[in-house]
């Protein structure tokens, strides 16, 4: 019953992201006004009435985002405490209570050993889940983000009236009044406007202001529409009017919130490796346990011993320190990330980052630097390419460039921001411009390249009039008085320009326009839009003082001047400019076997222009094509997304090495990232708007900007640039590379001893005699010596091929793999074990018991009443003196093993490399091992550890025993290692190389 409603629940949300993840099908932006306002039942010049306004609110609730459910803090502990690999440490913890409390009832004493294990182990899940509920504290408040955004007040007409009224009173069909600077309260259909600009980048991501008309769309996306504004997005610019079509969870962006807060979470590749260790954990450790059970029942004993045995095996397969070496490790590398300007919110995503194959990033802000800049000027009938060096001595009695410069200045709405009176001013690229991208970036340049820069123009030229610039005209026009003459500064789409223009200026002449100046013209207008700038003509006309003379009434609509036979000035074209390091960056990922995907909201001529640029694109493509090969690069659009299926989306992104998703919405670019999941594609994303949150939390990892990026943006990501660099994420990618290799060989490293600690007990019940180690040793090392040198392994230099290699494929390259295993057990284990019993039985044969005296003893040794057992040479022993030499025994064994993982640390320094290669640079390892031969000694020759931890000091020449072995594992694993770089692909390096 309960599995049948969970699949219904699981189906009703599987049904309600599908709603959300289609296209909003309305028609509200093609209908017309007046069919529009029918429907909605308003007047566009009254307003809803009070009444109408308070029932539609009352049926349609407020115009505000339903926050989703939330995660109780005790939750987030449980998880923390109980989830993952803390589940398998309770196991271990909860069966050394039963041992400690079943020997106890059943012989009426107990040692006291698996209790000490038990409390051991529940203060280090304490330690470490405290430690991970801390790092996590900072958890994603998606809904609280959106809310954020939205805007307090609104204006609206309501009964005739102008209003002001809170955002959550608006209603549909409400008639609101837009200006500049305004958020928009919700999706709106424009009824009118005056040169109206809207900053659309939360929602499609597009980088410069769009222009919105009141004209009807023939056919296209509400999204694209031209006559729609949508809720969050920024008026930059003009006025305008027009009636509420959505509100609160029915807006685009209340979709894209919902959609994002339903997305169900992925878990991590390392979260996925993690689950996969604790079955083989607990799959060995119970097989072992069940193992030792029967032959202990077969050979006699009782079943009592059988089931402590049992529950003996299982604790001793645990790696209890394991937990706290992941945790630990990861913490560092994000700490170290951090310091490079990545900041790691999710510790398991720095893991991911190294196994990532696939990168879709954006473009704007990301490769590009968000800042729009003049890259080319035109004049003179030449172009010049404006370098960033280049001052205002560069142009200086340059007239031809002045006259460029008078109309860019005053033709221009951008103007510097006001800064408090005793405020440093700040430098150029860091002070802030009130006005639109282009007309910043004209300001900018303006700045530097002319002495006093565009003030120098504005303060001598007053301006009387403005035609602002709109979609249909595409261009802007200003009448300006200078010395009792009136100049007409023109600026638009250079098309527009050029069909107005009848003289051109040549410096301080003024000529006609001939066809070889407009070819010119042209030409470079071409060359500069496929290298995807945006391009700007200039021209200007001095009236006549007898027409126009001063004081003269200059209108608007219509103009009641000339925008005819003007005089053709030159060019501007702008562009935002990639970051210096992307092109390097994007190389590396390539040499890593790394796809980048760019996904953007801008025009396809830009993004691939800018993708040819960073080299998401390459060059050589044009020349395969030539020669009759597949081409490997393709743009696609948003529509052309629109009408592909799921498997043909596949196919396009598995066959092309070099893509560029052009005009997208944000649910297409969620549908590129699950396309890419469905190819089995470690996916990382970049995003810096709201637009971008639904596809940043269905990545394996989303990467939201620090600067630029919105609140929700950082909330859903896993990591944050600081720094807003695409090249920190190759920096990223290495890190996380770095820790994967650096924790295979920490658990190799902590693995190795399991062998040397479950062997023992092996020995105990099949040899019969005394056993060689105690659990308290045992603990000893997995959570005391072994610990420091595990987690400073983190610390460990990438080996050098470590960019040069594939993406690790999660499904086959585990983290705890077969060979790992082989190599971990099967070999370095091996070893270790003979070290431990080597020294055992020569500590025992120094005081009198040889090793085949040894065998079957153990039942005579442990008993309490026999205090007269003799050793090989006839002396007796009492059952308090066998004790002491047991436990100087065990720590013999103790000791030996600390010395074979001192070498064992050693060669898990690399994988490939030759330990003299890799040097013993890593100063946290080298400390680590001293320390860990520091414990040994406390846990030897400290006082009263024989009541502590039952350990008894050794001679000095015991500490000898291991060294030959340790010698050993450092001769045999870079004999191996050697070989292997010999015999690449040969028998040892596909069976040991892990």
């Amino acid at each position: 019953m309960w599995r049948f409603f969970r699949k219904a629940q699981q189906q009703r949300n599987r049904d309600g992201l599908d709603a959300l993840r289609q296209d909003i099908d309305t028609d509200v932006h093609i209908k017309s006004a007046a069919e529009l306002l029918e429907s909605l039942q308003v007047d566009s010049e009254r307003g809803l009435s009070t009444i109408v306004a308070r029932n539609r609110l009352r049926d349609q609730g407020p115009n505000a985002l339903t926050p989703p459910k939330k995660t109780l803090e005790i939750q987030k502990i449980f998880h923390r405490f109980c989830g993952g690999f803390s589940s398998l440490i309770w196991v271990g913890a909860i069966l050394c209570f039963g041992n400690y409390f079943l020997e106890l009832h059943t012989y009426g004493e107990a040692a006291e050993d698996h209790l000490w294990i038990a409390l051991a182990l529940i203060v280090l899940i304490m330690i470490t889940g405290m430690f991970s509920y801390y790092q996590d504290s900072k958890s994603s408040r998606i809904m609280e983000s959106f809310q954020q955004m939205i805007p307090q007040h609104a204006k609206v007409l309501r009964d005739s009236e102008r209003k002001e009224l809170l955002v959550t009173e608006l209603v549909v069909g409400d008639i609101v009044l837009l200006e500049t600077g305004d958020q928009v309260p919700a999706d709106i259909r424009i009824l009118e406007c005056q040169g109206l600009k809207v900053d659309n980048a939360s929602v499609t991501g597009e980088s410069i202001p769009l222009i919105r008309t009141a004209n009807i769309p023939q056919t296209g996306s509400v999204i694209q529409a031209k006559n729609m504004i949508f809720f969050s997005t920024n008026v930059v610019e003009g006025s305008g009017k027009g009636v509420v079509v959505a509100c609160g969870d029915h807006t685009v962006m209340g979709r894209v919130a919902k959609l994002t807060s339903r997305l169900p979470t992925r878990p991590t590749p390392l979260s996925r490796e993690i689950f996969r260790f604790m079955k083989l954990v607990s799959c060995w450790a119970i097989f072992l346990g069940i193992l030792f059970f029967i032959m202990s029942i077969a050979m006699g004993h009782n079943w009592i011993d059988s089931v402590l045995f049992l529950i003996g095996i299982i604790v001793a397969n645990v790696p209890e320190g394991i937990i706290a070496t992941m945790t630990v490790s990861l913490t560092l590398t994000a700490k170290r990330m951090a310091s490079k300007n990545c900041l790691v919110k999710n510790l398991e995503a720095v893991e991911t980052l190294g196994c990532t194959a696939v990168i879709c990033s954006d473009k704007t802000g990301t490769l590009t630097q968000n800042k729009m800049t003049v890259r080319h000027v035109w004049y003179n009938g030449q172009m010049c390419e404006v370098m960033s060096s280049d001052t205002w001595r560069k142009y200086v009695n340059n007239p031809g460039f002045e006259n460029l410069a008078r109309v860019a200045s005053l033709c221009n709405h951008a103007v510097w921001a006001p800064m408090l009176k005793d405020e440093p001013l700040p430098p150029l690229n860091k002070r802030k411009i009130l006005g639109d991208a282009s007309d910043a970036a004209l300001l900018r340049c303006m700045e530097v390249l002319v002495k006093g820069g565009a003030d120098s123009f504005r303060k001598n030229y007053v301006k009387i009039l403005e035609i602002p610039f709109n979609s249909t005209d595409k261009f802007q026009a200003n009448i300006h008085l200078f010395r009792g003459k009136y100049l007409v500064s023109f600026k638009g789409a250079p098309e527009r320009v050029l069909e107005r223009c009848s003289t051109v200026a040549f410096g301080n002449e003024t000529k006609d326009l001939d066809e070889e100046i407009k070819s010119a013209y042209t030409e470079s207008c071409y060359i500069l839009a496929n290298n995807g700038e945006r391009v700007l003509g200039f021209a200007d006309l001095e009236l006549s003082t007898k027409a126009f003379p001063e004081g003269y009434q200059f209108e608007a609509d219509p103009p009641n001047f000339p925008l005819e036979n003007l005089r053709l000035i030159g060019l501007m074209a702008m562009m935002d400019p990639p970051r210096p390091a992307v092109p390097d960056a994007v190389y590396k990922c390539r040499c890593a076997g790394i796809k980048v995907i760019m996904v953007t909201g801008d025009h396809p001529d830009t993004a691939k222009a800018i993708a040819k640029y960073v080299g998401i694109i390459t060059d050589h493509d044009d020349h395969n094509n030539a020669n009759g090969n597949a081409r490997k690069d393709i743009v696609v659009t948003g529509t052309e997304l629109r009408d592909l299926l799921p498997e043909k989306l596949d196919q396009l992104i598995r066959q092309h090495q070099e893509i560029v998703f052009a005009r997208t919405s944000p649910v297409q670019k969620l549908q590129i990232v699950e396309s890419c999941q469905r190819l089995h594609l470690i996916t990382a994303v970049t995003g810096d708007g709201v637009n971008d949150s639904p596809a940043l939390k269905k990545a394996d990892i989303g990467i939201a900007m620090g600067i630029t990026g919105s609140d929700v943006s950082k909330q859903v990501a896993d990591l944050i640039l600081l720094d807003d660099n695409f090249a920190s994420i190759v920096t990223g990618i290495e890190e996380g590379r770095r820790i994967f290799d650096n924790l295979k060989s920490s658990i190799a490293y902590t693995l190795a001893s399991n062998v040397p600690e479950i062997t023992p007990f092996l020995a105990f019940i099949v040899l019969g005699i005394p056993l060689p180690v105690g659990v308290i040793c045992i603990l000893c090392i997995d959570l005391g010596t072994d610990m420091w040198p595990a987690v400073a392994l983190a610390y460990e230099k990438s080996e050098s091929d470590i960019m040069l290699r594939k993406p690790r494929i999660p499904q086959k390259d585990h983290l705890v793999s077969r060979k790992l295993i082989f190599m971990a057990y099967g070999q370095i284990g091996v070893i270790e074990a003979c070290a431990g019993f080597f020294t055992y039985f020569v500590v025992m044969a120094e005081h009198g018991f040889l090793p085949k005296q040894l065998l079957g003893l153990r039942k005579m040794w442990d008993s309490s009443v026999v205090n007269d057992l003799e050793d090989s040479f006839g002396q007796e022993w009492t059952y308090q003196q066998r004790k002491i030499l047991e436990y100087t025994c065990h720590t013999a064994f103790f000791v030996s093993i600390v010395i074979v993982q001192v070498a064992d640390a050693m060669v898990c320094k690399t994988r490939r490399n030759s330990l003299l290669r890799q040097g013993m640079g890593n100063w946290v390892l080298n400390l680590g091992l001293l320390l860990e031969i520091a414990l040994a000694c406390v846990v030897c020759y400290a006082p009263y550890m024989d009541r502590i931890l039952k350990t008894y000091p050794l001679k000095p020449e015991w500490w000898l025993l291991g060294v030959p072995y340790a010698i050993i594992i450092l001769i045999y694993e870079e004999l191996r290692k050697w070989w292997i770089r010999r015999h690449p692909d040969g028998w040892w390096d596909k069976e040991t190389s892990y």
